[in-house]
């Protein structure tokens, strides 16, 4: 049962515009086949059976009034039963059946006459309709000859089936036209705040927009504006927050500072200068990591021709570096935080590798940059554990060899802002690879 729904699943569409059209079709069918076999089974068939029975009994009366009239009144006898019945009778004296047996019926229409005419079992007969586009023959076997009767096929055929199933086929349409154009309305709504959602989420502006479509989906959209505002709004706040904070610390250590300068070179001085230069290089990290991405608006960038600006000044600095990457690959980011981002990560690993590797992929929804050093690496359970802020596995408290403890967690930031993130794994070359996945 379970394989059964995992297929009907797996052949349902996937869109929400699609789906809602197949709920719409699928009644509509459904009704559409129903309708047309309750209408074939019980009035189409009744009223050309009914049809076919008045033609037959118009054949009986004919069969059963000849014997009141001489044969030489044959022609003006049917003449006037012709212009009374709509029907053509001919009789052929002497004239007999042919001996081979009865065709089967092809058409509907031959099996309704040839069923009424049996149900007055006016003797042998046959029924033919190959020769006649719009009429059938009806040959009845009488004691002193043949009579031939020609029926009209409109006598016994009614067009009122197909004008109904034009009717119910055209209404079918026009009811799932407008269903449909109401529905795209509704639809391209809904893809409107999706796609801003997703938007937002990658970290790009997102344009005002004006709520559209049903009560609900404009309560969503609504709700996503204000809520988009908000984020907004605690952003800015905590960057001018962090500007603040940053004035007021920044002060009484450029004080501290300037007064341990002015005293005499003995070693607690020169331990509390240590200090105060430690105290603001964690501050100006935590400021940076803070302040995040700031305002910094996106823009598409060439990310290889960004990626050779750094490697080529790492080259210059000594670092040992490689870059395979295509000729050109245009993605929208904030291109400052960005290159910090890299910096981070390429510092890192010239930090504790000989070389380093910087290879650049992409496909349709994504980019994927890695980048492999051949250094000591860091263990698996450690991993998550350095995104941490101040996290350092150096357990000294000297910055120039261990940092602050903030490079991974700016880069991981940076590329969740971005809508993408960063992943450390083991690099083919025995150190560490840190791997950005970045949407496109």
């Amino acid at each position: 049962m379970n394989r059964i729904l995992r297929s009907i699943k797996a052949l349902m569409p996937h869109g929400l515009f699609a789906r809602a059209v197949l709920l719409l079709v699928a009644p509509l069918l459904i009704s559409e086949l129903v309708g047309t076999k309750v209408f074939y089974d019980r009035f189409w068939s009744t009223v050309m059976r009914r049809l076919a029975t008045g033609v037959t009994t118009n054949i009986s009366l004919v069969v059963d009034r000849r014997p009141f009239h001489r044969s030489d009144e044959d022609d003006r006898v049917f003449a006037r039963v012709n212009s009374k019945t709509g029907l053509e009778f001919h009789f052929i004296h002497g004239g007999t059946l042919p001996l081979l047996p009865a065709s089967e019926p092809e058409t509907s229409i031959e099996r309704f006459l040839t069923s009424a005419l049996a149900d007055q079992r006016l003797g042998p007969f046959e029924v033919d309709a190959s020769g006649l586009p719009t009429s059938l023959q009806a040959d009845i076997q009488l004691p002193e000859g043949l009579l031939q009767v020609t029926v009209p096929r409109d006598r016994i055929y009614t067009s009122v089936t197909y004008v109904f199933l034009l009717w119910m086929t055209g209404s079918a349409f026009l009811s799932l036209g407008i269903a449909t154009m109401v529905l795209r309305n509704q639809v391209r709504a809904v893809r409107r705040l999706a796609i801003a959602a997703e938007a937002f989420g990658k970290g790009r502006d997102v344009e005002p927009f004006r709520p559209e479509g049903a009560t609900e989906v404009r309560q969503a959209a609504a709700a996503f504006l204000v809520m988009r505002e908000r984020i907004q709004r605690q952003m800015t706040q905590r960057t001018e927050m962090l500007a603040g904070v940053s004035h007021d610390l920044r002060t009484p250590l450029t004080r501290m500072k300037l007064e341990l300068e002015l005293l005499d070179e003995t070693e607690e001085i020169v331990g509390l200068k240590s200090d105060v230069s430690e105290m603001q290089q964690m501050i100006e990290g935590y400021l940076s990591f803070a302040r995040g991405e700031g305002n910094e608006a996106q823009q598409v960038v060439n990310i290889v021709e960004l990626l050779e600006e750094l490697v080529a000044a790492a080259r210059r600095g000594g670092a040992e570096i490689s870059l395979a990457a295509p000729d050109e690959l245009y993605v929208p980011v904030r291109r400052d935080s960005f290159r910090r981002c890299i910096v981070n990560l390429v510092g890192n690993a010239e930090r504790y590798g000989g070389h380093v590797w910087i290879t650049l992929v992409a496909d349709r929804a994504a980019v994927e940059l890695m980048i492999d050093d051949d250094g000591p690496g860091i263990p698996i359970e450690l991993r998550e554990e350095v995104f941490r802020p101040f996290y350092r596995l150096e357990s000294s408290r000297n910055p120039s060899t261990g940092g602050v403890g903030l490079g991974l967690t700016i880069a991981r930031d940076i590329m969740r802002g971005h809508g993408g993130d960063l992943f450390l794994e083991t690099s083919p070359q025995g150190g560490l690879r840190a791997r950005i996945v970045l949407p496109r």
